[in-house]
């Protein structure tokens, strides 16, 4: 497949255009509730490009309307589970933007799972303002058991917000079409606090290092053995002895001058790393001086789509993004060898 650029109603284009199980990756940035119009600015950068080379990519605004209406009567006849509780969510809610949102969401969301690969994941970016809301959709759509994260971007630093905690995060709803979902784990670089802190140690190379522990964790019982003139510990130790006559020839277990247990060296050049984990508090937003910076009013980092097309994608994959804003999806993509 060739990299392609849609214009037109993203559902029209997934129902007409897009075969079934033919993607395995989306990732979406639907917008809602920041009363603003998104264009989409053709030949460059350039806010004050002329009016003809702007078209109007969205509104963001979603009014209940007869659409709203025949959308979610369609909704019953796709999937009659998913059309009676987004049924129910809007007679509580009454028919307001929100209703409107959450109709014109389902029925596109049903349209991303139909052509995800099984082993194709979905990320949706949202705000709290109805991320519990999509949430509820998603379960039913893909199925609870493939939910695999909420996760949290913290998108800003903390700021004054009147009579309220400060909003400084936005929400990716992780889920796969399948248990057999593409996955590729990767770690992160300690900080320079971290290392100071726990691998302050340096041999004669040069090499950081720790000590580490080497009895045995209570509960459990491990080796029983003298270890250069030390008893076992209660619980012995945690490793045979013929593993640690290997250590011991390596120079790996020493006696600390201030301690009397044997222990572990450590070398930081020979971890991989921080596990990266649901909060993501290290990828920083858009500011008024970064070259990536288009001038689109909720543009995303590039080091954010790279992260997540990395982890649930391999090279020469599709990653599909139906609503597009800036592009920054399917930069991240080419630039990581996928198709888009």
């Amino acid at each position: 497949m060739e990299n392609r650029l849609y214009y037109g109603d993203n559902l029209d284009v997934l129902r007409n255009s897009i075969n079934s199980e033919s993607v395995d990756l989306v990732y979406l940035d639907p917008p809602f509730n920041s009363n603003a119009n998104y264009n989409v600015i053709f030949g460059g950068r350039k806010s004050n490009a002329p009016s003809q080379a702007q078209i109007t990519a969205f509104e963001d605004t979603w009014h209940w309307s007869e659409d709203s209406t025949r959308t979610l009567n369609d909704l019953y006849k796709i999937n009659g589970e998913l059309g009676e509780l987004v049924d129910l969510l809007v007679r509580r809610l009454g028919h307001n933007d929100l209703s409107a949102y959450i109709v014109m969401m389902s029925v596109r969301l049903i349209e991303l799972h139909r052509i995800l690969k099984p082993t194709g994941s979905l990320y949706l970016h949202c705000d709290p303002t109805a991320s519990h809301y999509l949430k509820i959709i998603l379960d039913v759509i893909f199925s609870s058991q493939n939910f695999r994260n909420e996760i949290i971007w913290k998108r800003t630093s903390s700021h004054s917000d009147a009579k309220k905690y400060a909003k400084i995060k936005d929400v990716l709803l992780y889920y796969s079409k399948s248990e057999k979902l593409t996955w590729n784990s990767s770690r992160l670089g300690y900080t320079v606090e971290y290392i100071n802190k726990y691998y302050a140690n340096i041999d004669t190379e040069q090499r950081r290092y720790t000590l580490d522990n080497l009895t045995k964790p209570k509960g459990s019982q491990g080796y029983y053995y003298n270890l250069l003139g030390c008893e076992p510990p209660p619980n012995g130790w945690r490793m045979p002895e013929s593993r640690a006559e290997e250590w011991i020839k390596e120079g790996r277990i020493v006696i600390p001058p201030t301690g009397k247990t044997p222990r572990y060296k450590r070398y930081l050049d020979e971890v991989e790393g921080r596990v990266i984990s649901d909060v993501w508090d290290d990828i920083s937003p858009i500011n008024s001086q970064a070259k990536e910076r288009l001038g689109y009013p909720t543009q995303k980092p590039l080091a954010l789509l790279e992260r997540i097309i990395q982890a649930s994608s391999n090279p020469d994959d599709i990653v599909l993004d139906p609503f597009c804003g800036c592009r920054t999806a399917l930069h991240a993509a080419q630039k990581l060898k996928r198709t888009w």
